[in-house]
Protein backbone atom coordinates (compact mmCIF):
# COMPACT_ATOMS: atom_id res chain seq x y z
CA UNK A 1 0.00 0.00 0.00
CA UNK A 2 1.46 3.83 -1.23
CA UNK A 3 2.24 5.84 1.76
CA UNK A 4 -0.42 8.49 2.83
CA UNK A 5 0.66 11.65 1.30
CA UNK A 6 0.71 14.40 3.80
CA UNK A 7 -1.60 17.19 3.93
CA UNK A 8 -1.84 20.87 4.68
CA UNK A 9 -4.96 22.07 7.01
CA UNK A 10 -5.85 25.64 7.71
CA UNK A 11 -6.61 25.93 11.54
CA UNK A 12 -9.11 28.82 10.98
CA UNK A 13 -11.31 27.53 8.05
CA UNK A 14 -10.62 23.91 7.85
CA UNK A 15 -9.18 24.41 3.98
CA UNK A 16 -6.96 22.22 2.69
CA UNK A 17 -4.09 23.14 0.79
CA UNK A 18 -1.05 20.60 -1.41
CA UNK A 19 1.74 22.59 -0.11
CA UNK A 20 2.61 24.63 2.99
CA UNK A 21 2.00 28.79 2.53
CA UNK A 22 1.85 31.52 4.71
CA UNK A 23 -1.07 32.61 4.02
CA UNK A 24 -4.39 31.00 3.72
CA UNK A 25 -6.05 31.26 0.26
CA UNK A 26 -9.67 30.62 1.50
CA UNK A 27 -10.21 33.02 4.87
CA UNK A 28 -6.79 35.01 4.23
CA UNK A 29 -5.07 34.04 8.06
CA UNK A 30 -1.14 34.35 8.29
CA UNK A 31 0.52 31.75 9.91
CA UNK A 32 -2.57 29.08 10.31
CA UNK A 33 -1.58 26.19 8.03
CA UNK A 34 -0.24 23.28 9.71
CA UNK A 35 0.63 19.62 8.13
CA UNK A 36 -1.25 16.75 8.90
CA UNK A 37 -1.36 13.35 7.76
CA UNK A 38 -4.09 11.56 6.49
CA UNK A 39 -5.36 8.54 7.79
CA UNK A 40 -4.78 5.29 5.63
CA UNK A 41 -7.90 4.06 4.02
CA UNK A 42 -6.89 1.03 3.36
CA UNK A 43 -6.57 -1.73 0.81
CA UNK A 44 -8.58 -1.03 -2.54
CA UNK A 45 -10.69 -3.81 -4.17
CA UNK A 46 -11.42 -2.62 -8.38
CA UNK A 47 -12.82 -5.59 -9.14
CA UNK A 48 -15.53 -5.43 -5.79
CA UNK A 49 -19.08 -4.49 -6.66
CA UNK A 50 -21.22 -2.98 -4.04
CA UNK A 51 -24.93 -3.76 -2.96
CA UNK A 52 -28.03 -2.13 -4.26
CA UNK A 53 -29.38 0.53 -1.87
CA UNK A 54 -33.14 0.45 -0.91
CA UNK A 55 -34.82 3.56 -2.74
CA UNK A 56 -38.48 5.34 -1.88
CA UNK A 57 -40.22 8.06 -3.22
CA UNK A 58 -41.23 11.15 -2.03
CA UNK A 59 -44.74 9.98 -1.09
CA UNK A 60 -43.97 7.71 1.69
CA UNK A 61 -45.18 9.30 4.79
CA UNK A 62 -42.75 10.08 7.53
CA UNK A 63 -43.94 10.15 11.10
CA UNK A 64 -43.01 13.20 12.97
CA UNK A 65 -39.44 12.69 15.21
CA UNK A 66 -40.52 11.86 18.69
CA UNK A 67 -39.24 14.86 21.10
CA UNK A 68 -38.13 14.69 24.58
CA UNK A 69 -38.81 17.70 26.86
CA UNK A 70 -37.11 19.03 29.36
CA UNK A 71 -38.92 21.44 30.61
CA UNK A 72 -36.93 24.74 30.28
CA UNK A 73 -39.40 26.48 27.89
CA UNK A 74 -36.54 28.63 26.39
CA UNK A 75 -34.42 25.92 25.95
CA UNK A 76 -36.98 24.13 23.94
CA UNK A 77 -37.85 26.65 21.90
CA UNK A 78 -34.19 26.73 20.46
CA UNK A 79 -34.47 22.74 20.22
CA UNK A 80 -37.74 23.65 18.09
CA UNK A 81 -39.80 22.05 20.19
CA UNK A 82 -37.65 19.60 22.83
CA UNK A 83 -34.97 17.26 22.10
CA UNK A 84 -35.06 14.91 18.69
CA UNK A 85 -33.65 11.45 19.92
CA UNK A 86 -29.89 10.53 17.74
CA UNK A 87 -29.75 14.23 17.27
CA UNK A 88 -26.04 15.78 17.53
CA UNK A 89 -26.06 19.39 18.79
CA UNK A 90 -22.96 21.98 18.77
CA UNK A 91 -23.22 24.72 21.74
CA UNK A 92 -20.52 27.67 20.98
CA UNK A 93 -20.01 30.45 23.30
CA UNK A 94 -17.49 32.69 24.43
CA UNK A 95 -15.23 31.58 27.48
CA UNK A 96 -17.00 32.28 30.43
CA UNK A 97 -20.25 33.04 28.76
CA UNK A 98 -22.23 30.09 30.68
CA UNK A 99 -22.09 27.51 28.24
CA UNK A 100 -21.51 24.92 30.98
CA UNK A 101 -23.78 26.36 33.55
CA UNK A 102 -26.64 26.33 30.83
CA UNK A 103 -25.82 22.45 29.25
CA UNK A 104 -25.39 21.06 33.31
CA UNK A 105 -29.21 22.97 34.22
CA UNK A 106 -30.66 21.67 30.69
CA UNK A 107 -29.45 18.32 31.41
CA UNK A 108 -29.76 17.95 34.94
CA UNK A 109 -33.77 18.93 33.63
CA UNK A 110 -33.63 15.82 31.17
CA UNK A 111 -32.41 14.02 33.55
CA UNK A 112 -35.58 14.49 35.89
CA UNK A 113 -37.80 14.05 33.39
CA UNK A 114 -36.68 10.62 33.28
CA UNK A 115 -33.85 10.68 30.20
CA UNK A 116 -30.88 8.44 31.56
CA UNK A 117 -27.80 11.19 30.44
CA UNK A 118 -24.11 11.64 30.98
CA UNK A 119 -21.98 14.58 31.32
CA UNK A 120 -18.75 13.86 29.98
CA UNK A 121 -16.16 17.02 30.86
CA UNK A 122 -12.79 16.93 29.33
CA UNK A 123 -11.66 20.66 30.93
CA UNK A 124 -12.87 20.40 34.68
CA UNK A 125 -12.55 16.87 37.04
CA UNK A 126 -15.46 16.01 38.34
CA UNK A 127 -15.11 17.51 41.32
CA UNK A 128 -15.65 20.41 39.86
CA UNK A 129 -18.79 19.81 38.03
CA UNK A 130 -20.26 18.86 41.55
CA UNK A 131 -19.48 22.15 43.13
CA UNK A 132 -20.87 23.53 40.62
CA UNK A 133 -24.22 21.82 40.57
CA UNK A 134 -24.51 21.84 44.27
CA UNK A 135 -24.12 25.78 43.84
CA UNK A 136 -27.05 25.54 41.42
CA UNK A 137 -29.30 23.17 43.28
CA UNK A 138 -28.75 20.71 40.89
CA UNK A 139 -26.53 18.10 43.48
CA UNK A 140 -30.26 15.40 43.62
CA UNK A 141 -30.34 15.23 39.45
CA UNK A 142 -29.88 11.70 38.35
CA UNK A 143 -26.98 13.01 36.04
CA UNK A 144 -23.71 10.51 35.56
CA UNK A 145 -20.54 12.46 35.61
CA UNK A 146 -17.04 11.59 34.31
CA UNK A 147 -14.28 12.96 33.17
CA UNK A 148 -12.10 11.88 30.40
CA UNK A 149 -10.48 13.01 27.01
CA UNK A 150 -9.82 9.75 25.39
CA UNK A 151 -12.48 9.09 22.60
CA UNK A 152 -11.96 5.56 22.41
CA UNK A 153 -13.04 5.27 26.17
CA UNK A 154 -15.59 7.98 25.93
CA UNK A 155 -17.50 5.64 22.87
CA UNK A 156 -16.84 2.41 24.82
CA UNK A 157 -18.49 3.46 28.21
CA UNK A 158 -21.42 5.29 26.13
CA UNK A 159 -21.69 1.57 24.31
CA UNK A 160 -21.79 -0.30 27.53
CA UNK A 161 -24.11 2.39 29.12
CA UNK A 162 -26.67 3.40 26.32
CA UNK A 163 -27.36 6.53 27.58
CA UNK A 164 -30.25 8.74 26.15
CA UNK A 165 -28.48 12.02 26.37
CA UNK A 166 -24.66 13.01 26.56
CA UNK A 167 -23.06 15.87 26.71
CA UNK A 168 -19.20 16.37 25.72
CA UNK A 169 -17.25 19.36 27.42
CA UNK A 170 -15.13 20.21 24.89
CA UNK A 171 -15.19 18.69 21.42
CA UNK A 172 -12.10 20.13 21.24
CA UNK A 173 -10.52 18.40 24.28
CA UNK A 174 -11.19 15.27 22.96
CA UNK A 175 -8.56 13.17 21.30
CA UNK A 176 -8.48 10.36 19.39
CA UNK A 177 -5.35 7.44 19.23
CA UNK A 178 -5.40 6.70 15.78
CA UNK A 179 -5.25 10.46 14.27
CA UNK A 180 -1.20 11.22 14.89
CA UNK A 181 -2.27 15.24 15.96
CA UNK A 182 -2.11 17.16 19.52
CA UNK A 183 -5.76 17.51 20.79
CA UNK A 184 -7.62 20.46 19.66
CA UNK A 185 -5.94 20.40 16.15
CA UNK A 186 -8.18 20.49 12.90
CA UNK A 187 -7.70 16.74 12.67
CA UNK A 188 -8.48 15.88 15.90
CA UNK A 189 -11.82 17.80 15.86
CA UNK A 190 -12.84 16.67 12.45
CA UNK A 191 -12.31 12.76 13.73
CA UNK A 192 -13.56 13.10 17.08
CA UNK A 193 -17.09 15.20 16.02
CA UNK A 194 -17.30 12.59 13.15
CA UNK A 195 -17.28 9.70 15.67
CA UNK A 196 -19.24 11.45 17.91
CA UNK A 197 -21.96 12.18 15.42
CA UNK A 198 -21.74 8.60 13.47
CA UNK A 199 -22.52 6.75 16.88
CA UNK A 200 -25.38 8.93 17.94
CA UNK A 201 -26.88 7.95 14.48
CA UNK A 202 -25.94 4.82 15.01
CA UNK A 203 -26.88 3.71 18.60
CA UNK A 204 -29.30 6.35 19.16
CA UNK A 205 -27.96 8.62 21.43
CA UNK A 206 -28.19 12.66 21.44
CA UNK A 207 -25.46 14.34 21.71
CA UNK A 208 -24.42 17.65 22.92
CA UNK A 209 -20.80 19.20 21.89
CA UNK A 210 -19.53 22.06 23.40
CA UNK A 211 -17.26 24.08 21.20
CA UNK A 212 -14.51 27.11 21.45
CA UNK A 213 -14.94 29.76 19.37
CA UNK A 214 -12.34 31.75 17.66
CA UNK A 215 -12.17 35.82 18.25
CA UNK A 216 -13.80 36.47 15.53
CA UNK A 217 -17.39 34.75 17.39
CA UNK A 218 -17.20 31.45 14.92
CA UNK A 219 -17.16 28.34 16.26
CA UNK A 220 -12.84 27.29 15.76
CA UNK A 221 -11.89 24.46 13.92
CA UNK A 222 -13.29 22.91 10.69
CA UNK A 223 -15.98 24.22 9.24
CA UNK A 224 -16.98 20.57 8.23
CA UNK A 225 -18.00 19.83 12.27
CA UNK A 226 -20.97 22.48 11.64
CA UNK A 227 -21.78 20.44 8.58
CA UNK A 228 -22.06 16.93 10.30
CA UNK A 229 -23.91 17.92 13.03
CA UNK A 230 -28.09 18.38 13.53
CA UNK A 231 -28.38 21.81 15.33
CA UNK A 232 -25.75 24.63 15.94
CA UNK A 233 -26.54 26.61 18.69
CA UNK A 234 -24.61 29.97 19.52
CA UNK A 235 -25.00 31.30 23.68
CA UNK A 236 -24.00 35.21 22.97
CA UNK A 237 -24.00 37.93 25.64
CA UNK A 238 -22.46 40.91 26.82
CA UNK A 239 -20.15 40.46 30.33
CA UNK A 240 -21.68 43.60 31.61
CA UNK A 241 -25.28 42.48 31.07
CA UNK A 242 -27.16 39.90 33.23
CA UNK A 243 -29.04 38.78 30.11
CA UNK A 244 -27.80 35.86 27.71
CA UNK A 245 -29.28 34.81 24.09
CA UNK A 246 -29.27 31.06 23.13
CA UNK A 247 -29.50 31.09 18.78
CA UNK A 248 -30.42 28.66 16.80
CA UNK A 249 -28.33 29.32 13.40
CA UNK A 250 -28.93 25.77 11.99
CA UNK A 251 -31.66 23.17 12.84
CA UNK A 252 -32.68 20.44 11.03
CA UNK A 253 -35.18 19.36 13.21
CA UNK A 254 -36.90 23.09 13.54
CA UNK A 255 -36.85 26.88 12.65
CA UNK A 256 -33.76 28.41 12.77
CA UNK A 257 -32.43 32.28 14.38
CA UNK A 258 -35.13 31.11 16.99
CA UNK A 259 -33.63 32.29 20.28
CA UNK A 260 -34.23 31.97 23.85
CA UNK A 261 -33.56 34.49 26.71
CA UNK A 262 -32.16 33.55 30.00
CA UNK A 263 -31.00 35.60 32.75
CA UNK A 264 -27.41 35.55 34.80
CA UNK A 265 -28.38 35.03 38.61
CA UNK A 266 -26.63 33.64 41.37
CA UNK A 267 -28.78 30.47 41.21
CA UNK A 268 -27.64 29.63 37.70
CA UNK A 269 -29.56 30.57 34.11
CA UNK A 270 -32.93 31.76 34.82
CA UNK A 271 -35.59 31.83 32.07
CA UNK A 272 -37.32 35.10 30.83
CA UNK A 273 -40.63 34.05 29.35
CA UNK A 274 -40.99 37.89 28.43
CA UNK A 275 -38.22 39.06 27.01
CA UNK A 276 -39.50 42.25 25.88
CA UNK A 277 -40.60 43.71 28.51
CA UNK A 278 -37.01 42.77 30.03
CA UNK A 279 -35.22 44.67 27.53
CA UNK A 280 -37.48 47.95 28.02
CA UNK A 281 -37.87 47.71 31.79
CA UNK A 282 -35.32 50.29 32.29
CA UNK A 283 -35.93 52.61 29.25
CA UNK A 284 -36.08 56.54 29.88
CA UNK A 285 -39.20 58.29 28.86
CA UNK A 286 -39.05 61.14 26.32
CA UNK A 287 -35.31 60.87 25.57
CA UNK A 288 -34.10 61.83 22.17
CA UNK A 289 -32.11 58.94 20.61
CA UNK A 290 -34.23 56.45 21.83
CA UNK A 291 -36.66 54.57 19.87
CA UNK A 292 -38.89 50.70 20.52
CA UNK A 293 -38.17 48.65 17.18
CA UNK A 294 -40.48 46.04 16.85
CA UNK A 295 -38.59 42.76 15.37
CA UNK A 296 -38.82 39.20 14.81
CA UNK A 297 -36.36 36.93 16.08
CA UNK A 298 -37.04 33.03 14.89
CA UNK A 299 -40.95 32.82 15.31
CA UNK A 300 -41.11 35.17 18.46
CA UNK A 301 -41.82 38.96 18.34
CA UNK A 302 -39.41 40.90 19.82
CA UNK A 303 -39.01 44.65 21.11
CA UNK A 304 -35.76 46.51 21.76
CA UNK A 305 -34.50 49.80 22.53
CA UNK A 306 -32.00 51.30 19.69
CA UNK A 307 -30.49 54.28 21.60
CA UNK A 308 -28.64 57.01 19.29
CA UNK A 309 -26.19 59.56 20.36
CA UNK A 310 -24.98 62.07 17.46
CA UNK A 311 -22.44 64.99 18.74
CA UNK A 312 -20.05 67.29 16.79
CA UNK A 313 -16.97 65.58 15.66
CA UNK A 314 -13.23 67.12 16.32
CA UNK A 315 -11.39 64.23 13.83
CA UNK A 316 -10.90 64.68 10.01
CA UNK A 317 -13.01 61.28 10.20
CA UNK A 318 -15.93 61.02 12.34
CA UNK A 319 -16.59 57.95 14.75
CA UNK A 320 -19.24 55.21 13.71
CA UNK A 321 -19.60 52.76 17.15
CA UNK A 322 -22.43 50.44 16.83
CA UNK A 323 -22.85 47.70 19.02
CA UNK A 324 -25.40 44.95 18.68
CA UNK A 325 -26.48 46.07 15.10
CA UNK A 326 -24.33 46.00 11.49
CA UNK A 327 -21.82 48.45 10.71
CA UNK A 328 -21.98 48.27 7.20
CA UNK A 329 -26.08 48.87 7.10
CA UNK A 330 -25.76 51.93 9.70
CA UNK A 331 -23.04 53.46 6.59
CA UNK A 332 -25.72 52.85 4.11
CA UNK A 333 -28.40 54.49 6.11
CA UNK A 334 -26.49 57.30 6.60
CA UNK A 335 -25.44 57.48 3.13
CA UNK A 336 -29.57 57.20 1.64
CA UNK A 337 -30.22 60.04 4.39
CA UNK A 338 -27.96 62.26 3.04
CA UNK A 339 -28.47 61.65 -0.95
CA UNK A 340 -32.20 61.31 -0.42
CA UNK A 341 -32.91 63.47 2.61
CA UNK A 342 -30.32 66.20 2.21
CA UNK A 343 -29.61 65.69 5.75
CA UNK A 344 -25.83 65.22 6.77
CA UNK A 345 -23.95 63.58 8.99
CA UNK A 346 -20.51 64.15 8.28
CA UNK A 347 -19.22 66.62 10.46
CA UNK A 348 -20.75 64.30 13.43
CA UNK A 349 -19.57 61.60 15.79
CA UNK A 350 -22.69 58.51 15.44
CA UNK A 351 -22.77 56.21 17.93
CA UNK A 352 -25.81 53.50 17.87
CA UNK A 353 -26.33 50.80 20.37
CA UNK A 354 -28.89 48.03 20.78
CA UNK A 355 -30.07 48.17 24.59
CA UNK A 356 -29.70 45.07 26.84
CA UNK A 357 -26.67 43.17 24.70
CA UNK A 358 -29.00 42.35 21.87
CA UNK A 359 -28.42 41.95 18.24
CA UNK A 360 -30.55 42.94 15.56
CA UNK A 361 -29.33 41.52 12.21
CA UNK A 362 -33.16 41.65 9.97
CA UNK A 363 -33.59 44.67 7.87
CA UNK A 364 -36.78 45.85 8.96
CA UNK A 365 -34.68 47.61 11.70
CA UNK A 366 -33.64 50.31 8.99
CA UNK A 367 -36.28 53.17 10.05
CA UNK A 368 -35.90 52.36 13.63
CA UNK A 369 -32.11 52.80 13.16
CA UNK A 370 -33.17 56.33 11.30
CA UNK A 371 -35.36 57.47 13.43
CA UNK A 372 -33.31 56.84 16.53
CA UNK A 373 -30.46 59.00 14.42
CA UNK A 374 -32.90 61.61 13.52
CA UNK A 375 -34.27 62.10 17.23
CA UNK A 376 -30.50 62.36 18.52
CA UNK A 377 -29.06 64.91 15.59
CA UNK A 378 -32.35 66.92 15.57
CA UNK A 379 -32.98 66.90 19.37
CA UNK A 380 -36.46 65.88 19.68
CA UNK A 381 -37.85 62.53 21.46
CA UNK A 382 -39.87 59.91 19.33
CA UNK A 383 -43.45 59.57 21.67
CA UNK A 384 -42.65 56.78 24.14
CA UNK A 385 -45.84 54.84 22.97
CA UNK A 386 -44.96 54.17 19.71
CA UNK A 387 -42.86 51.36 18.09
CA UNK A 388 -41.13 51.78 14.65
CA UNK A 389 -39.88 49.38 12.05
CA UNK A 390 -39.34 49.04 8.14
CA UNK A 391 -36.65 48.40 5.82
CA UNK A 392 -35.04 51.62 3.68
CA UNK A 393 -33.97 51.10 0.25
CA UNK A 394 -31.67 53.15 -1.73
CA UNK A 395 -33.91 55.01 -3.25
CA UNK A 396 -35.32 56.24 -0.26
CA UNK A 397 -37.92 53.79 -0.63
CA UNK A 398 -40.02 52.52 2.70
CA UNK A 399 -40.33 49.01 2.03
CA UNK A 400 -43.17 46.53 3.97
CA UNK A 401 -41.94 43.53 6.16
CA UNK A 402 -43.11 40.44 7.04
CA UNK A 403 -45.11 39.32 10.00
CA UNK A 404 -46.32 42.84 10.73
CA UNK A 405 -49.24 41.68 12.55
CA UNK A 406 -47.44 39.75 15.02
CA UNK A 407 -44.93 42.59 15.37
CA UNK A 408 -47.99 45.10 16.56
CA UNK A 409 -49.73 42.62 18.80
CA UNK A 410 -47.06 42.40 21.02
CA UNK A 411 -46.44 46.16 20.88
CA UNK A 412 -50.45 46.42 22.13
CA UNK A 413 -49.32 43.85 24.77
CA UNK A 414 -46.80 46.00 26.45
CA UNK A 415 -48.66 48.78 26.01
CA UNK A 416 -47.52 50.55 23.05
CA UNK A 417 -50.27 52.70 21.20
CA UNK A 418 -48.81 53.79 17.98
CA UNK A 419 -46.71 52.37 14.90
CA UNK A 420 -44.67 54.16 12.30
CA UNK A 421 -44.29 51.72 9.43
CA UNK A 422 -44.19 51.50 5.44
CA UNK A 423 -47.12 51.98 3.78
CA UNK A 424 -48.45 48.99 1.48
CA UNK A 425 -47.84 46.41 4.08
CA UNK A 426 -50.76 43.65 4.82
CA UNK A 427 -52.29 44.26 8.43
CA UNK A 428 -55.58 43.55 9.87
CA UNK A 429 -57.37 46.59 11.20
CA UNK A 430 -58.28 45.12 14.88
CA UNK A 431 -54.54 45.22 16.10
CA UNK A 432 -55.78 48.11 18.40
CA UNK A 433 -52.73 49.94 17.70
CA UNK A 434 -52.75 53.11 15.83
CA UNK A 435 -51.18 53.32 12.46
CA UNK A 436 -48.85 55.93 10.66
CA UNK A 437 -47.64 54.78 7.52
CA UNK A 438 -45.10 56.09 5.07
CA UNK A 439 -44.37 55.75 1.44
CA UNK A 440 -40.95 57.22 1.69
CA UNK A 441 -38.25 58.13 3.78
CA UNK A 442 -38.17 62.03 2.84
CA UNK A 443 -42.75 61.51 3.95
CA UNK A 444 -41.28 60.53 7.16
CA UNK A 445 -38.49 62.84 7.98
CA UNK A 446 -41.39 65.85 6.97
CA UNK A 447 -43.45 64.75 9.22
CA UNK A 448 -42.41 63.17 12.45
CA UNK A 449 -38.91 66.22 12.29
CA UNK A 450 -40.22 68.71 10.23
CA UNK A 451 -37.77 68.68 7.83
CA UNK A 452 -36.78 66.71 3.91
Amino acid sequence: MAKAQPQFTCTECGARHRKWMGRCEACGAWNSIIEETPLATGPRSPGARGKVIELSTLQTKETPPPRALSGMAEFDRVLGGGLVAASAILVGGDPGIGKSTLLLQAVAAFARAGLSCLYISGEEAAAQVRMRAQRLGLGDAPVRLGAETSLRDILTTLDTERPDLVVIDSIQTMWLDSVESAPGSVAQVRASAHELVTFAKRRGVSVVLVGHVTKEGQIAGPRVVEHMVDCVLYFEGERGHQFRILRAVKNRFGPADEIGVFEMTGQGLAEVANPSALFLSERGQNAPGSVVFAGIEGTRPMLTEIQALVAPSTLSMPRRTVVGLDGGRLSTILAVLEARCAIPFTELDVFLNVAGGMKVNEPAADLAVAAALLSAREDVAIPPETVVFGEISLSGALRPVGQSENRLKEARKLGFTSAMLPAGGKQSEDTGVDLRAFADLAGFVGEIFGAG
